[in-house]
């Protein structure tokens, strides 16, 4: 039997979310469904983790783990350590805490996450 298990049928638009979350040039829109948390993220060009989230969250790199899909755009994520990789549409993606991130290039950056949605960009 799997660990998880849906008790019932449920079905919500991120254009009515639940909460949205607006630091500098960012977008979340959050939405619960069946005890599940879930986000969109929107990322301007120029966005940077650590110029538009730290200043809310008040870590020194992100220490929240992500699990998602990149719809659009692309982002690259730089660990503490130096590694880096670039996640663009079409892309899934774990990253673990530790990290800064920036959108590549022009276009804005969308992504849903699963993991990380009930907590993002959330001040303390």
């Amino acid at each position: 039997m799997p660990g998880n298990v849906v008790s019932q049928l449920e079905s919500k638009s991120f254009d009515s979310p639940d909460e949205k979350r607006r630091p500098a040039k960012t977008e979340v829109d959050v939405v619960g469904v069946s005890g599940y948390t879930l986000a969109r993220f929107r990322f301007e060009p120029g966005w940077r983790w650590s110029e538009c989230i730290k200043p809310v969250v008040n870590t020194e790199s992100c220490q929240i783990s992500h699990v998602g899909l990149c719809t659009a755009g692309s982002i690259t994520v730089q660990m503490d350590d130096g590694t880096r990789a670039t996640v663009k549409a079409g892309d899934s993606y774990a990253i673990p805490p530790g990290h800064d991130a920036w959108v590549e290039g022009d276009q804005p950056y969308e992504g849903y996450e699963f993991l990380s949605a009930a907590e993002y960009a959330k001040g303390s």
